[in-house]
């Protein structure tokens, strides 16, 4: 069972930068990969980024790459969303999620744990 727990959201302009991190609960996250959703009102849930911790393999969405950066620390089992270069419609609920497994996958349906959720609101 992991749990996981994200911290950083909240208001920034447009152009501005915001740094997400989501903690995880497990003894060890060696095995895993992990994610960064986000949802809009009235939208569906959709991918952002995601790492695999064995390689540090990332992807990204078309929509942020280039502006948003996922890493993590293995001493602190917390990856982290570095986002940059902010524009009004990346203002969603972002997510983190896990999934126990070496591939990357698009698809939330893949991911069997889900952190609670934190705000990021980008105004124009």
């Amino acid at each position: 069972q992991v749990q996981l727990v994200e911290s950083g959201g909240g208001l920034v302009q447009a152009g501005g930068s915001l740094r997400l991190s989501c903690a995880a609960s497990a003894r060890t996250v060696s095995g895993y990969v992990m994610g960064w959703f986000r949802q809009a009102p009235g939208k569906a849930r959709e991918f952002v980024a995601a790492i695999k911790w064995s390689g540090g393999s990332t992807l990204y969405a078309v929509s942020v790459k280039g502006r948003f950066t996922i890493s993590g620390d293995n001493a602190k089992n917390t990856v982290y969303l570095q986002m940059d270069s902010l524009k009004p419609e990346d203002t969603a609920v972002y997510s983190c999620a896990a999934r126990i497994g070496v591939t990357i996958y698009y698809s939330n349906s893949y991911y069997g744990y889900w952190g609670q959720g934190t705000q990021v609101t980008v105004s124009s």
